[in-house]
């Protein structure tokens, strides 16, 4: 059961697209007090669990710490970090009482979840604008089902996208693109996608060539695709101010940026310098803005990736201009004026300031409204400003899209990766543990940078990482400019990676089917242990194991040196590692603890008691796999159904889309 409570005056986010009226009185789980701004709060049982949040931070079983929505641009993924790149508000309790809350509300919001008091749930937000969502259920499961069924369908991609891309900051040229396709090719690692982030543009201006470096993009376009790779271009959310740009000049033109109180545009300065940020909250400017990637779909691109939609601002000029003033304020008094820490402090402020956040405004409706009032959604309503371009580009056709930052709402117009992550240990864990809380908040297209963003990685990480991004949707190899070259031929022993990548393409017709079948009927591609087995003590406490689909769970490592792990079996299931050697071991398992020994250059899954799943001989691309010729593994006598499509198009309701098939 689902109730909606209103508060004040909620801004429309139109996350949810179910219509539910609004209920009379309050909730009767937990209490409100409206007495400063909006309080909920609900003491907590003792083995109390709490789900969700999506993008955050820390473990599945939320518990224990503050999280604050406010989409911030923050490369730095430490355990004390309150605030990454998205705002998910949807948590589920879990325990004495099943319920689930969704507070739709677009800016800062806190959720003290036992941080302050360990028995209390409390969340809070300055205004009392906003709508409340109660969802009451048998379990956490079945709440998570609930609410996805009121937010609107997954994302669905493309099929390509299911298969393994390259990407760096700091390729450059065609040469750059040409040498990645040439060593995976040459290699025989598989590969499907190669990523382009700024340095494709001219002078970070988006929708533009760097005309000296890909002259005659169409045909270099057509050249990856000919080996079965496709070009995946970045495009960021500032707008570079510069006399005789189209783009700037029409968006000034025609009213489409964000504005100061003042009515004139906003300025920011991102990696273009300053720039204009479009008002993607403003329909007729998010129309304008997402034609404007017709200029690399008529150039036969295919997918994108959006990226400093927070927005991110490194400063602004009234930023530098009180940083002058300390400047010399120190320089003309050093007894009196300002001291050197309070410039220090003032440069460290200027990035993401919220006093700049608080300085631009959106034209919604005919009503103006200050940009931190509505700060979560401008990454949700860039992304949407493509998808809803796509439909007008090309209707029938799927295309790749994924974002950095996002409210739930996006999850209908594209998937996510997690942002700037390091190449850390704890990163590769943490990757693990927010698949299944972004799956709750309706993001299946998931994915982190394989190998890690910044710093250096290293062979055994990468090999590690590689072998959890084998089933996550996004699979790409993603890394800074600056940092050790991460291809993954530019390791020794070049056939560990082609195996370990090879097996990606082994399961995609099983990773597809699962995918399609959850995005079809609002569920979940990733689920905790406790969502499967909700009466097992032991796996409601497992939070480095996850079920995948209906047929497996998967236990990676994530120690450094370690030559395997411990896993706990809810149930008796068939221990399978995908061997370097191209063959498949299976072990059957009792339920209860094991330690497993798992090697670099091995992939292990477990294969749930009574199921089955398909796999397909590796190939060098997605366009490759040969899904009528499956291998099946699994228990004798059991069933799955395939679901497979053409990959491309949208005839998702096709019966010839599935078919049995028995081990």
């Amino acid at each position: 059961m689902i109730r909606k409570f209103q508060f004040g005056k909620p801004f429309e986010t139109e996350a949810v697209t179910a219509d539910i009226a609004v209920s009379e009185g309050m909730p009767s789980c937990g209490e409100i007090c409206l007495e400063e701004g909006f309080c909920y709060r609900f003491t907590m049982d003792e083995n109390d669990i709490v789900y969700g949040l999506g993008e955050a931070n820390r473990g599945i079983n939320k518990r224990g710490y503050c999280y604050i929505s406010a989409a911030a641009d923050d490369p730095e993924h430490t355990e004390d970090k309150r605030s990454l790149y998205a705002a998910h508000n949807f948590i589920v309790i879990s325990g004495r009482k099943n319920f689930g809350l969704f507070v739709d509300y677009p800016t800062r919001l806190t959720f003290d979840i036992g941080y302050t008091r360990s028995d209390l749930l409390e969340i809070t937000c300055e205004a009392a604008d906003l709508y409340l969502y109660v969802i009451e259920g048998e379990s956490a499961y079945d709440i998570v089902r609930q609410f996805r069924g009121i937010i609107g369908r997954s994302y669905i991609p493309p099929k390509f996208a299911f298969g393994y891309g390259q990407s760096r900051w700091g390729y450059r040229t065609k040469e750059d693109f040409r040498e990645v396709a040439a060593g995976y090719r040459k290699n025989q690692i598989p590969l499907d996608m190669i990523y382009m982030d700024i340095d494709y543009m001219e002078g970070y201006k988006d929708f533009t060539l760097n005309e000296e470096n890909f002259q005659d993009f169409p045909e270099f376009v057509k050249e990856m695709k000919e080996q079965n790779i496709r070009l995946v271009p970045i495009i960021d959310a500032g707008v570079k101010i510069e006399e005789g740009y189209s783009i700037c000049e029409e968006g000034e033109q025609g009213g489409y940026f964000c504005k100061k109180e003042d009515g004139s545009d906003f300025v920011a300065a991102v990696w273009p310098g300053y720039t204009h940020f479009p008002d993607v909250l403003n329909p007729e400017a998010r129309r304008w803005f997402g034609d404007k990637y017709r200029f690399l779909t008529e150039q036969g691109i295919e997918g994108f990736w959006n990226d400093m939609n927070e927005p991110s601002i490194f400063y602004t000029p009234e930023g530098i201009d009180g940083v002058r003033e300390l400047i010399r304020s120190y320089m003309e008094d050093k007894d009196g004026g300002a001291s050197i820490f309070e410039i220090r402090e003032a440069m460290m402020r200027l990035a993401n300031s919220q006093k700049d956040y608080e300085s631009f405004y959106h034209q919604v409706n005919g009503q103006k409204i200050r940009h931190d009032r509505v700060h979560n959604l401008f990454g949700y309503n860039m992304t949407r400003a493509a998808g809803e371009a796509f439909e007008r580009i090309d209707p029938d056709r799927r295309f790749l899209m994924f974002s950095r930052s996002s409210y739930i709402g996006m999850h209908r117009y594209g998937g996510i990766w997690t942002g700037d992550n390091k190449s850390w240990w704890s990163h590769l864990l943490l990757n693990l543990k927010m698949m299944p809380s972004l799956n709750m908040c309706g993001f299946l297209y998931t994915g982190a940078d394989l190998g890690g963003f910044g710093a250096d990685t290293t062979r055994d990480l990468l090999l590690r990482w590689l072998a959890l991004g084998v089933f996550t949707p996004l699979m790409r190899n993603h890394t800074a400019i600056g940092t050790r070259q991460q291809e993954c031929y530019q390791f020794e022993k070049t056939e560990d990676f082609r195996h370990v990548v090879g097996v990606r393409y082994r399961l995609i017709p099983y990773l597809y089917s699962e995918y399609m079948k959850a995005a079809l009927s609002d569920d979940m591609y990733f689920k905790p242990l406790a969502f499967e087995y909700p009466q097992d003590p032991q796996a409601l406490q497992v939070e480095d194991q996850l079920m995948l689909g209906n047929e497996i769970m998967i236990a990676p490592v994530y120690t450094q040196n370690a030559k395997g792990r411990y896993v706990y079996l809810p149930e008796e299931m068939l221990f399978v590692k995908f061997m370097p050697d191209g063959s498949v071991s299976g072990e059957k398992l009792s339920a209860g603890h094991h330690y497993v020994e798992i090697a670099l250059n091995e992939v292990p899954l477990f294969v749930r008691k009574g199921k089955c799943i398909p796999v397909a001989k590796a190939a060098q691309s997605v366009e490759e796999l040969d899904v009528r010729n499956l291998e099946i593994l699994g228990y004798d006598g059991a069933e799955y159904e395939l679901y497979e499509d053409d990959g491309i198009h949208k005839d998702y309701a096709n019966p010839r889309n599935k078919r049995m098939i028995k081990k």
